[in-house]
């Protein structure tokens, strides 16, 4: 018998250059998937919760005593707005518009930051006024519900801040170009829980 070395690769037509491609695969994909769906498990106990608390208002204000549809109508145009502008920073880097890329980038990033600015005056208002998150199970709930989709968004713009950094460093690499997709993925999740928020929390008890 001969020795031959195990090397824990497979040499075929494409030799060993073929094996280096794989194993120097980014799993970003993949993780970034698992992620989401870990997300999407979280806002849906969320969403449970507040399904079955969102009715004890414990003597306290109710929704259409608190909620202004006007205001949040507002709210929710700056973030859905923020999905296409990011849609259209995706276009620009796609056709190796840097510049392009980076305006629409901080298009988006201003959106996102009036919608969070408007959240928190929302939540500021609510506080000042005694409906704070202590106030009832229902106000409880809300807070949580809509704060964690906040903090969310504030991570995102975070994400977004340091990305748009990186693209104007090194350029729309085929890395900063995955970045740029993941991130475009994970924002656009955030406006599809929003439309959640807003049908759930918002729209169904003002009617």
């Amino acid at each position: 018998m001969l020795d031959t070395p195990l090397t824990g690769r497979i040499e075929g037509p494409a030799g060993p250059a073929h094996t280096a491609d794989h194993a120097h695969a980014s799993p970003t994909p993949i993780g970034f998937w698992i992620y989401l769906m870990s997300d999407c498990i979280i806002f849906g106990c969320l969403f449970a919760t507040y399904a079955v608390l969102g009715y004890g208002y414990a003597g306290g204000p109710a929704p259409h005593d608190l909620f202004e549809p006007g205001f949040v109508a507002w709210e929710t145009a700056l973030l859905l707005f923020s999905s296409i502008t990011f849609g259209i920073a995706m276009l620009r880097a796609e056709a190796h518009d840097l510049k392009g890329t980076t305006l629409w980038l901080i298009v988006t990033g201003l959106l996102g930051l009036g919608f969070i600015a408007m959240e928190i005056y929302e939540f500021n208002h609510l506080i000042h006024i005694g409906a704070g998150p202590d106030r009832s199970a229902f106000l409880s709930s809300f807070f949580v519900l809509v704060g964690t989709h906040g903090l969310h968004v504030t991570g995102g713009l975070i994400w977004l801040v340091t990305l748009t950094i990186q693209l104007n460093w090194k350029g729309l690499t085929s890395a900063n170009m995955q970045r740029l997709s993941t991130l475009s993925m994970f924002w656009h999740f955030l406006d599809l829980v929003w439309i959640g928020v807003f049908s759930f929390v918002y729209l169904v008890r003002l009617v």
